[in-house]
């Protein structure tokens, strides 16, 4: 399987996820964290609408689910909307050596900065991912906006 391939087939969990979120009334995002040859770690989706709890992003969620690990460096974070400074920074601080984007249209988060300091960042440019994502923000924007949807 090329590159491609396995990063396309990691996102499809992420959007899994994000639908999951999204029939469960939250934001739309969701994650996967995997190894390099592919296998799944763990999975998860923004759950703050669900939970209360602002800190609930997709990419924590997932990375709380995988446990402790004794490196991260050559895991796979794949998530379907770039990630926020929150989100980006945990991707730093923890070493995560690749971030598979599925989409960075709809929000850039800290993408070139993460680039800038060693992170592999894949941008897939999924229209399925944007049009979820979409969908959510026009028919609840004041949830996105009390969050990461104004900079």
């Amino acid at each position: 399987m090329t590159d491609s391939g396995l990063y396309q087939r990691m996102l499809a969990v992420a959007l899994e996820e994000a639908r999951l979120g999204f029939e469960e009334g939250g934001i739309p995002i969701g994650a996967a964290l995997f190894n390099r040859s592919g296998e799944l770690l763990s999975r998860g989706h923004n759950r703050r609408v669900q939970q209360g709890d602002p800190s609930v992003h997709a990419e924590t969620d997932a990375f709380r689910r995988a446990g402790r690990q004794r490196s991260y460096r050559d895991l796979v974070m794949v998530t379907t909307l770039a990630p926020c400074w929150y989100c980006s920074g945990l991707v730093r601080q923890f070493r995560i050596g690749t971030l598979v984007v599925g989409e960075s249209r709809t929000f850039a988060g800290g993408l070139d900065w993460l680039r800038e300091n060693g992170v592999e960042v894949i941008d897939l440019d999924s229209a399925g991912c944007r049009e979820l994502l979409e969908a959510y923000i026009a028919v609840h924007p004041e949830v996105w906006h009390e969050d990461i949807g104004e900079e």
